[in-house]
């Protein structure tokens, strides 16, 4: 299985950026994808879930209403658009996969990307 991240960079707040996340390996239709991130001297923290089918989506609430999580599952890849950025999004942001059901715990997801840096200045 494999997972890798893109899309990260610097950005000015209130700006945007997409993330996205190729997915190899995986029983796609079956998982729950998820990022997460982790800021400088912070753990690692939940920002967003699709489910398996794609129909549903979880978001963290620091970053409900400026982020959408979204899968093809023709492309096999889930995108993190993220609008309004501000300072504090500033992390590495991973994606992870699970089988089943999404969690909003790091610690059950099996497979991880590498990550990818998400720099906004104020």
């Amino acid at each position: 299985v494999q997972l890798q991240a893109s899309g990260g960079g610097l950005v000015q707040a209130g700006g945007s950026l997409r993330l996205s996340c190729a997915v190899s390996g995986l029983t796609f239709g079956n998982s729950a994808i998820a990022w997460f991130r982790q800021g400088p001297g912070k753990e690692r923290e939940f920002v967003a879930a699709i489910s398996g089918g794609g129909g549903v989506t979880y978001y963290a609430d620091s970053v409900k209403g400026r982020f959408t999580i979204s899968r093809d599952n023709t492309k096999i890849t889930v995108a993190l658009q993220m609008n309004s950025l501000k300072p504090e999004d500033t992390a590495v942001y991973y994606c992870a996969a699970k089988q089943g059901y999404y969690s909003r715990s790091y610690q059950l997801y099996a497979y991880w990307g590498q990550g990818t840096l998400v720099t906004v200045s104020s």
